[in-house]
This record gives C-alpha cells, structure tokens and sequence, in this order.
C-alpha cells in the first residue's frame, strides 16, 4: 500500500541567512527536519536548491522528488553524533572498493575495466591512495596506509560533504570514486557510470530487466541531483 502524502501546507518558499549558514523558510517560518530540529543548511547553494524542491511540489507533498532536503534532514539530525561511524564506514567501503575487483574469465571484459578504472585509481594514487586490485573470486587486504587516508579525507569534510560522500560511497560501492566525484575529478553521472561498468557489460549481451532499469534511472537522477550540492 502506497503510504499517504501530506497535503501542502504553504504557498512562499524563500531563504534567509543567518548566522551559521541559511535558512529556509515557508510562508516565513523557519524549515525543520522530521525530529523537530531548525534545518540550517552551511551554503545559499545548497538552500537555493531546497527552496527550488520545495517549490516544485503540487498538492501533495512527495518526499521521495525531493533528495536534497533527505539528505540534509540527514546531515543535520544524525551526522553530528555519527561521524566517527560514517568516517569508519567510508574507510570500510574502501577496503573492498568496486574498482579492485576485476574479470578473471573473459578478456574482453577485464580490458574494459582496466580501461576505465585503472585512470581512476591512478588518480587516487595521486592523492596518496595505493589500492591493489585482484581478478580472484576471494577479498584481498587493502594497505593501512591507503584506508588511512580515506578515513582523514572524510574526516576533514563538514556535516553535509560528509552525508554526501558515504552516501555516494554506499551508492557507487567505492570510496574512490565518491571522493573522484567529491573533488571535482570526474562527474556524479560519470562516476554512476563507472559503478555500474559490471551491469552495463552484462546488459550489453543479456539485456536488462525493465523493472532494474527503472530503478537504475532513479538512482542516477538522485545522484545528479544530489551532486549539485557540488556547485558551490
């Protein structure tokens, strides 16, 4: 069963900054996040595009269009008292990143990836990330040292660049290419793209399932769209 949306409550959506970062406001009072807390956001970017999620909404209240204030609710509810988990899940999504995982059977398939994510990784070792990669079925050690710097990389970020970074993270299934993303190396759908190498060399000769295919467009616009959090 569908779950019910609410009704739409305000007509103005507008921002306002204050100290500390921006506001967003309805009909002149101020945003909260689903626990009650005042939804303060560190940059008018990211305000401009809640206000223009906010706005866009008809008679009913769909939280699923609106990704950006998720993920902000998110950023200012849960990731202040988290961040040691989150900088701890970033550097365990390293230690078993997508991109070190590589075609042990078919030619063809291990050159495509080699071809593409071999640059990616070579830029992570640019930052001081060594990763070894492997065509074996069984996990391999990643070195201290690399996670190490995926953890003081996610470390540094603020509340919201760090939300942003695990989530994509998780999404991609690589620390590299989140934080290729994060800096500004490759771009959010490239880096989708490059996630998904394994799916669409599978596609390319078995076809894809309709039902897959439309969650895969959901995903990729919700990364495009969180990924302007980046234009700042």
């Amino acid at each position: 069963m569908a779950k019910k949306k609410n009704k739409r409550f305000y007509k103005d959506v507008s921002t306002s900054e204050v100290e500390g970062g921006f506001h967003i406001l309805l009909d002149g009072r101020i945003l909260k996040t689903p626990g009650k807390k005042t939804l303060l956001v560190p940059t008018q970017n990211a305000a401009d595009l809640i206000q223009s999620e906010w706005e866009s909404q008809g008679e009913e209240i769909d939280p699923t269009s609106m990704p950006v204030t998720r993920l902000l609710n998110v950023a200012v509810e849960q990731t202040p008292d988290n961040r040691h988990t989150l900088i701890a899940e970033a550097r365990k999504y390293a230690g078993t990143d997508v991109l070190c995982y590589r075609e042990g059977g078919v030619r063809l398939h291990k050159e495509h990836q080699s071809e593409h994510w071999d640059p990616i990784l070579a830029w992570a070792k640019e930052q001081d990330i060594k990763l070894n990669v492997t065509d074996g079925i069984k996990a391999i050690a990643q070195p201290e040292k690399a996670l190490d710097k995926v953890a003081e990389y996610a470390e540094q970020l603020d509340d919201m660049s760090l939300t942003l970074y695990v989530h994509l993270t998780a999404v991609y299934g690589s620390a590299i290419l989140a934080m290729a993303v994060m800096n500004g190396h490759i771009s959010g759908e490239e880096g989708y793209r490059l996630s998904r190498l394994d799916e669409l060399w599978q596609i390319r000769y078995w076809g894809e399932d309709e039902e897959a295919a439309e969650r895969s467009k959901e995903i990729e616009v919700e990364v495009l769209a969180l990924c302007q959090l980046l234009e700042d």
